[in-house]
């Protein structure tokens, strides 16, 4: 089992990295707030306005660990890494059957079918847990028809062959499950859904959500890197400059059941209020710089559970599911497993 590295979020404004002997020190207005020794760190993500020495850079760099740099508002902005650790052999296995329609198509159809099935649990943990205060209005009876839809889409899923209709159901699930994930919220106050909004985000719900899957698509980028994959070329998501597609793809088959239920759960706790969100003249939402700090607490936290793989039948914690199913992928990509295994949510 691969030792359970961590990644250091730093939200300080004006904070700057810096390298003293085989530690990276943290240091704001020059004074050291905290060092953490280069061989526990598997990952740096540097959100605001954080600085970095170019000793501390390579440093990193040097030592495989890779270094983010997110906006503000979760933005990814650039990325600093390494040699590439990619087996060429494995690399050369995913572009092929990137290119390859049958063999794109068998990828795309696991993610699309573990995306719905986890939408779908979601929904069907919600009815579990509240569905009598559902009842008192039309909420049950709307989750209800999504479940079915959701079912559905993962049945049609499993029987269809081309790689764009595959894409078409994953917008579909998507359709189904952002149209009732407003009653998904149960905590008093001006909590309000209308419906996903990213670029930018226009509540603070989609705020949450942006800003958690960004965290999310930085641990399956760091992933896909850490098998070797190229986390550049995917199979639902189409390549383009710049964007992490197969970590995106990868994404849909956490999104509900990791990132969405945790954003619910902060917001059904009150762990968040509204007044933790600050909005902008051109309408957007951010959270707020202690908000944040909140978050990336709570989403470490998660990593830190334990839980049964369903495929691997062996107890993990959420923080190595994207090195596993990364390893899945990649063991498909080779020819060892005749289909990749999505993780699925149970």
């Amino acid at each position: 089992m691969k030792k359970h590295l961590n990644t250091l979020y730093v939200t300080t404004e004006g904070a700057r990295l810096k390298r003293d002997g085989l530690n990276l020190v943290v240091t704001v207005e020059g004074v050291e707030k905290a060092r953490f020794p280069i061989h526990g760190l598997g990952g740096v993500v540097a959100i605001g306005r954080v600085g970095a020495s170019s000793g501390a850079l390579g440093f990193l760099a040097e030592h495989g660990v890779t270094t983010t740099f997110l906006s503000e508002n979760g933005r990814f902005v650039a990325r600093l890494e390494g040699p590439v650790s990619g087996n060429v052999l494995l690399r050369r296995a995913q572009y092929r059957a990137s290119e390859d329609p049958a063999l794109c198509a068998a990828v795309v159809r696991s993610v699309v079918i573990g995306k719905a099935l986890n939408q779908r649990a979601v929904v069907r943990r919600v009815l579990r847990d509240h569905g009598e205060r559902l009842a008192m209005g039309e909420g049950e009876t709307a989750l209800i028809e999504v479940e079915w839809r959701l079912t559905d889409v993962a049945r049609r899923a499993l029987r269809t062959e081309d790689v764009d209709a595959l894409r078409g159901l994953e917008g579909e699930a998507s359709r189904h499950y952002f149209s009732v994930f407003g009653k998904f919220i149960l905590a008093d106050g001006p909590w309000r859904f209308d419906g996903r909004v990213r670029r930018p985000p226009r509540d603070p719900v989609n705020a949450l959500l942006s800003f958690v899957y960004t965290l999310l698509t930085h641990d399956l980028r760091s992933a896909c890197e850490t098998v070797g994959l190229d986390p550049a070329v995917g199979f639902l998501h189409r390549d383009r400059p710049g964007r992490p597609s197969l970590a995106l793809d990868l994404a849909e088959e956490f999104r509900p059941w990791l990132a969405d239920r945790l954003v619910l759960a902060m917001i059904n706790r009150r762990q968040l209020s509204p007044n933790d969100f600050r909005l902008f003249e051109n309408g957007a939402v951010m959270l707020s710089d202690e908000a944040r700090r909140s978050v990336i607490v709570a989403w470490q936290e998660r990593k830190r559970e334990e839980l049964r793989h369903p495929f691997l039948e062996e107890t993990t914690t959420i923080g190595l599911v994207p090195i596993l199913q990364a390893q899945l992928l990649a063991r498909h990509l080779r020819g060892e497993l005749d289909a990749y295994p999505a993780f699925v949510w149970k």
